[in-house]
Protein backbone atom coordinates (compact mmCIF):
# COMPACT_ATOMS: atom_id res chain seq x y z
CA UNK A 1 0.00 0.00 0.00
CA UNK A 2 2.99 2.55 0.90
CA UNK A 3 4.03 2.11 -2.78
CA UNK A 4 1.22 2.35 -4.25
CA UNK A 5 0.63 5.61 -2.64
CA UNK A 6 4.19 6.94 -3.48
CA UNK A 7 4.03 5.83 -7.02
CA UNK A 8 0.57 7.54 -7.20
CA UNK A 9 1.75 10.47 -5.60
CA UNK A 10 5.30 10.29 -8.51
CA UNK A 11 2.13 10.60 -11.22
CA UNK A 12 0.72 13.17 -9.68
CA UNK A 13 4.14 15.25 -9.61
CA UNK A 14 4.90 14.47 -12.98
CA UNK A 15 1.33 15.44 -14.23
CA UNK A 16 2.27 18.92 -12.69
CA UNK A 17 5.79 19.46 -13.78
CA UNK A 18 4.86 18.25 -17.55
CA UNK A 19 1.66 20.46 -17.56
CA UNK A 20 1.74 23.23 -15.16
CA UNK A 21 0.02 25.73 -16.98
CA UNK A 22 -3.22 23.31 -17.00
CA UNK A 23 -2.78 23.77 -13.50
CA UNK A 24 -2.36 27.72 -13.59
CA UNK A 25 -5.99 27.54 -15.44
CA UNK A 26 -7.44 25.05 -12.84
CA UNK A 27 -6.24 27.05 -9.71
CA UNK A 28 -7.61 30.39 -11.78
CA UNK A 29 -10.89 28.50 -12.10
CA UNK A 30 -11.15 27.93 -8.56
CA UNK A 31 -10.65 30.86 -7.41
CA UNK A 32 -12.72 32.42 -10.25
CA UNK A 33 -15.88 29.80 -9.48
CA UNK A 34 -15.53 29.81 -5.71
CA UNK A 35 -15.72 33.71 -5.99
CA UNK A 36 -18.82 33.51 -8.59
CA UNK A 37 -20.86 29.98 -7.86
CA UNK A 38 -19.70 29.72 -4.21
CA UNK A 39 -17.06 26.64 -2.87
CA UNK A 40 -19.75 23.43 -2.93
CA UNK A 41 -20.74 24.45 -6.19
CA UNK A 42 -17.47 24.98 -7.39
CA UNK A 43 -16.65 21.49 -6.28
CA UNK A 44 -19.65 19.73 -7.81
CA UNK A 45 -19.12 21.68 -11.06
CA UNK A 46 -15.37 19.97 -10.93
CA UNK A 47 -16.24 16.78 -10.72
CA UNK A 48 -19.28 16.37 -12.65
CA UNK A 49 -17.03 18.27 -15.63
CA UNK A 50 -14.40 16.03 -15.52
CA UNK A 51 -17.00 12.81 -15.28
CA UNK A 52 -18.47 13.76 -17.80
CA UNK A 53 -15.24 14.47 -19.92
CA UNK A 54 -13.09 11.15 -19.21
CA UNK A 55 -16.61 9.25 -20.14
CA UNK A 56 -16.31 11.30 -23.55
CA UNK A 57 -13.02 10.67 -23.84
CA UNK A 58 -12.73 7.09 -22.86
CA UNK A 59 -15.91 6.45 -25.56
CA UNK A 60 -14.16 8.35 -28.43
CA UNK A 61 -10.95 6.39 -27.71
CA UNK A 62 -12.47 3.48 -28.13
CA UNK A 63 -15.95 3.75 -30.38
CA UNK A 64 -15.14 7.56 -31.77
CA UNK A 65 -18.42 8.80 -30.08
CA UNK A 66 -18.72 12.14 -29.14
CA UNK A 67 -15.33 13.17 -30.36
CA UNK A 68 -14.62 11.04 -33.23
CA UNK A 69 -12.45 8.02 -33.03
CA UNK A 70 -9.27 9.04 -31.84
CA UNK A 71 -6.31 7.06 -29.61
CA UNK A 72 -3.23 8.56 -27.10
CA UNK A 73 0.42 7.32 -27.94
CA UNK A 74 0.81 6.35 -24.49
CA UNK A 75 4.37 8.54 -25.00
CA UNK A 76 4.12 10.01 -21.13
CA UNK A 77 3.20 6.48 -19.98
CA UNK A 78 5.29 6.44 -16.44
CA UNK A 79 5.81 10.00 -16.24
CA UNK A 80 2.14 11.32 -15.85
CA UNK A 81 -1.03 10.17 -14.18
CA UNK A 82 -3.15 7.56 -16.29
CA UNK A 83 -6.64 6.60 -16.26
CA UNK A 84 -6.91 3.85 -18.35
CA UNK A 85 -5.69 5.30 -21.61
CA UNK A 86 -6.50 9.00 -20.68
CA UNK A 87 -4.41 11.31 -19.35
CA UNK A 88 -5.36 12.74 -16.24
CA UNK A 89 -4.81 16.47 -17.14
CA UNK A 90 -7.01 15.89 -20.23
CA UNK A 91 -10.03 15.29 -18.77
CA UNK A 92 -9.44 17.86 -15.60
CA UNK A 93 -9.29 20.87 -18.04
CA UNK A 94 -11.91 19.85 -19.11
CA UNK A 95 -14.05 21.99 -16.14
CA UNK A 96 -12.12 24.66 -16.66
CA UNK A 97 -12.95 25.10 -20.44
CA UNK A 98 -16.80 24.54 -19.80
CA UNK A 99 -16.82 26.65 -16.44
CA UNK A 100 -14.99 29.31 -18.91
CA UNK A 101 -17.87 29.15 -21.61
CA UNK A 102 -20.90 28.92 -18.85
CA UNK A 103 -19.37 32.14 -17.29
CA UNK A 104 -19.20 33.84 -21.10
CA UNK A 105 -22.68 32.85 -21.98
CA UNK A 106 -24.17 34.34 -18.68
CA UNK A 107 -22.26 37.51 -18.61
CA UNK A 108 -23.16 37.70 -22.48
CA UNK A 109 -27.13 36.96 -22.32
CA UNK A 110 -28.08 37.87 -18.92
CA UNK A 111 -30.71 36.34 -17.05
CA UNK A 112 -32.17 35.09 -20.53
CA UNK A 113 -33.09 31.46 -19.96
CA UNK A 114 -31.43 28.07 -18.81
CA UNK A 115 -31.91 27.01 -21.95
CA UNK A 116 -30.37 30.06 -24.25
CA UNK A 117 -27.51 30.04 -21.39
CA UNK A 118 -26.72 26.33 -21.50
CA UNK A 119 -27.07 26.26 -25.76
CA UNK A 120 -24.75 29.36 -26.11
CA UNK A 121 -22.39 27.77 -23.03
CA UNK A 122 -21.91 24.61 -25.25
CA UNK A 123 -21.22 26.39 -28.71
CA UNK A 124 -18.85 28.98 -26.74
CA UNK A 125 -16.69 25.86 -25.67
CA UNK A 126 -16.82 24.03 -29.22
CA UNK A 127 -15.51 27.55 -30.16
CA UNK A 128 -12.78 27.44 -27.60
CA UNK A 129 -11.84 23.97 -29.13
CA UNK A 130 -11.61 25.60 -32.78
CA UNK A 131 -8.60 26.84 -31.64
CA UNK A 132 -7.12 24.44 -28.86
CA UNK A 133 -7.65 20.95 -30.52
CA UNK A 134 -5.35 21.97 -34.02
CA UNK A 135 -2.64 22.90 -31.63
CA UNK A 136 -2.94 19.70 -29.55
CA UNK A 137 -2.78 18.13 -32.82
CA UNK A 138 0.81 19.42 -33.09
CA UNK A 139 1.67 19.37 -29.63
CA UNK A 140 5.15 17.49 -31.06
CA UNK A 141 6.10 20.72 -32.13
CA UNK A 142 5.55 22.68 -28.38
CA UNK A 143 5.56 21.19 -24.70
CA UNK A 144 2.52 19.52 -25.11
CA UNK A 145 4.10 16.40 -26.30
CA UNK A 146 3.26 14.12 -28.98
CA UNK A 147 0.09 12.77 -26.94
CA UNK A 148 -2.90 11.58 -29.05
CA UNK A 149 -3.50 11.56 -33.04
CA UNK A 150 -6.66 10.64 -34.60
CA UNK A 151 -7.45 7.77 -36.76
CA UNK A 152 -9.02 9.44 -39.90
CA UNK A 153 -7.73 13.40 -39.72
CA UNK A 154 -10.39 15.78 -40.73
CA UNK A 155 -10.60 18.96 -42.54
CA UNK A 156 -9.66 21.41 -40.21
CA UNK A 157 -5.78 21.18 -40.24
CA UNK A 158 -6.26 17.98 -39.24
CA UNK A 159 -9.08 17.39 -36.91
CA UNK A 160 -12.56 15.80 -37.78
CA UNK A 161 -15.30 17.52 -37.68
CA UNK A 162 -17.21 15.14 -35.42
CA UNK A 163 -14.82 16.30 -32.36
CA UNK A 164 -16.09 19.53 -32.52
CA UNK A 165 -19.65 18.63 -32.38
CA UNK A 166 -18.60 16.30 -29.13
CA UNK A 167 -16.97 19.22 -27.44
CA UNK A 168 -20.40 21.21 -28.04
CA UNK A 169 -21.78 17.67 -26.58
CA UNK A 170 -20.37 17.68 -23.81
CA UNK A 171 -20.27 21.77 -23.31
CA UNK A 172 -24.28 20.99 -22.70
CA UNK A 173 -24.47 17.96 -20.72
CA UNK A 174 -21.91 19.34 -18.26
CA UNK A 175 -23.59 22.69 -18.09
CA UNK A 176 -26.75 21.43 -17.97
CA UNK A 177 -26.35 18.97 -15.95
CA UNK A 178 -24.81 21.61 -13.60
CA UNK A 179 -27.90 23.94 -13.92
CA UNK A 180 -30.26 21.09 -13.31
CA UNK A 181 -29.02 19.99 -10.32
CA UNK A 182 -27.82 23.90 -8.58
CA UNK A 183 -31.51 25.34 -9.84
CA UNK A 184 -33.02 26.21 -6.50
CA UNK A 185 -33.93 29.88 -7.30
CA UNK A 186 -32.78 32.70 -8.95
CA UNK A 187 -30.60 35.96 -9.07
CA UNK A 188 -32.06 39.01 -8.53
CA UNK A 189 -32.40 40.68 -11.21
CA UNK A 190 -30.06 43.71 -10.68
CA UNK A 191 -27.35 40.66 -10.09
CA UNK A 192 -28.42 39.24 -13.46
CA UNK A 193 -25.90 41.08 -15.58
CA UNK A 194 -23.17 40.39 -13.25
CA UNK A 195 -23.16 36.92 -13.24
CA UNK A 196 -20.45 34.78 -14.52
CA UNK A 197 -18.05 37.51 -14.91
CA UNK A 198 -14.83 36.26 -13.53
CA UNK A 199 -15.35 33.03 -15.90
CA UNK A 200 -15.24 35.72 -18.97
CA UNK A 201 -11.71 36.68 -18.06
CA UNK A 202 -10.89 32.92 -17.99
CA UNK A 203 -12.04 32.21 -20.91
CA UNK A 204 -10.25 34.66 -22.87
CA UNK A 205 -6.90 33.83 -20.74
CA UNK A 206 -7.53 30.43 -22.14
CA UNK A 207 -8.33 31.96 -25.99
CA UNK A 208 -5.06 34.01 -25.65
CA UNK A 209 -3.15 31.12 -24.35
CA UNK A 210 -3.98 29.17 -27.39
CA UNK A 211 -3.02 31.56 -30.33
CA UNK A 212 0.15 32.83 -28.63
CA UNK A 213 1.35 28.99 -28.69
CA UNK A 214 0.18 28.92 -31.94
CA UNK A 215 2.45 31.90 -33.33
CA UNK A 216 5.33 30.72 -31.36
CA UNK A 217 5.20 27.30 -33.68
CA UNK A 218 4.56 29.41 -36.86
CA UNK A 219 1.19 28.35 -37.93
CA UNK A 220 -0.09 31.64 -39.16
CA UNK A 221 -2.94 30.10 -40.91
CA UNK A 222 -4.21 28.27 -37.80
CA UNK A 223 -4.00 31.56 -36.34
CA UNK A 224 -5.92 33.63 -38.62
CA UNK A 225 -8.57 31.57 -38.77
CA UNK A 226 -9.23 31.02 -35.13
CA UNK A 227 -9.09 34.80 -35.17
CA UNK A 228 -11.13 35.08 -37.57
CA UNK A 229 -13.95 32.43 -36.02
CA UNK A 230 -14.08 33.71 -33.00
CA UNK A 231 -14.10 37.24 -33.91
CA UNK A 232 -17.57 36.28 -35.80
CA UNK A 233 -18.59 34.37 -32.70
CA UNK A 234 -18.01 37.52 -30.15
CA UNK A 235 -19.53 39.50 -32.61
CA UNK A 236 -22.60 37.31 -32.72
CA UNK A 237 -23.05 36.77 -29.00
CA UNK A 238 -22.70 40.50 -27.95
CA UNK A 239 -25.11 41.49 -30.81
CA UNK A 240 -27.37 38.80 -29.86
CA UNK A 241 -26.84 40.16 -25.84
CA UNK A 242 -27.45 43.79 -26.98
CA UNK A 243 -30.72 43.03 -29.01
CA UNK A 244 -32.38 40.74 -26.61
CA UNK A 245 -31.08 42.89 -23.50
CA UNK A 246 -31.03 41.87 -19.78
CA UNK A 247 -34.74 42.83 -18.99
CA UNK A 248 -36.68 39.82 -17.87
CA UNK A 249 -40.28 39.41 -18.74
CA UNK A 250 -42.16 39.01 -15.43
CA UNK A 251 -43.24 35.28 -16.34
CA UNK A 252 -39.83 33.78 -16.97
CA UNK A 253 -39.23 31.71 -14.38
CA UNK A 254 -35.64 30.16 -16.10
CA UNK A 255 -32.69 31.46 -13.51
CA UNK A 256 -29.33 30.06 -13.16
CA UNK A 257 -28.42 30.22 -9.45
CA UNK A 258 -30.01 30.40 -6.32
CA UNK A 259 -30.36 34.29 -4.59
CA UNK A 260 -28.34 35.41 -1.67
CA UNK A 261 -29.95 34.53 1.47
CA UNK A 262 -28.28 38.04 2.74
CA UNK A 263 -29.75 39.59 -0.40
CA UNK A 264 -33.26 38.15 0.29
CA UNK A 265 -33.64 39.41 3.61
CA UNK A 266 -32.48 43.01 2.77
CA UNK A 267 -35.73 42.94 0.55
CA UNK A 268 -37.67 41.51 2.70
CA UNK A 269 -36.59 44.29 5.48
CA UNK A 270 -37.45 47.27 2.65
CA UNK A 271 -40.23 45.76 1.45
CA UNK A 272 -39.66 44.03 -1.33
CA UNK A 273 -41.57 40.82 -2.79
Amino acid sequence: MPSDIATLLSLLWGTLRLRPYVFVFLLAFLAAAARDLGAARTLLFLFWAWGVAFAAEYASTRVGIPFGLYHYTGRTAGLELYLGNVPFFDSLSFAFLAYAAFGLSRRALGARGDTVVIAAAGLLMMLLDVVIDPLAVRGARWFLGDIFYYAAPGPYFGVPLSNFAGWALVGWVTVGGFVLATRAGAPLPEDAGRAGGPGVALYYGVLLFNPAVTLWIGEWKLFLAGILIHAGGFLLLYGLGATVGRRRSPGDPARLLPRSPDRNLDRTRSGGR
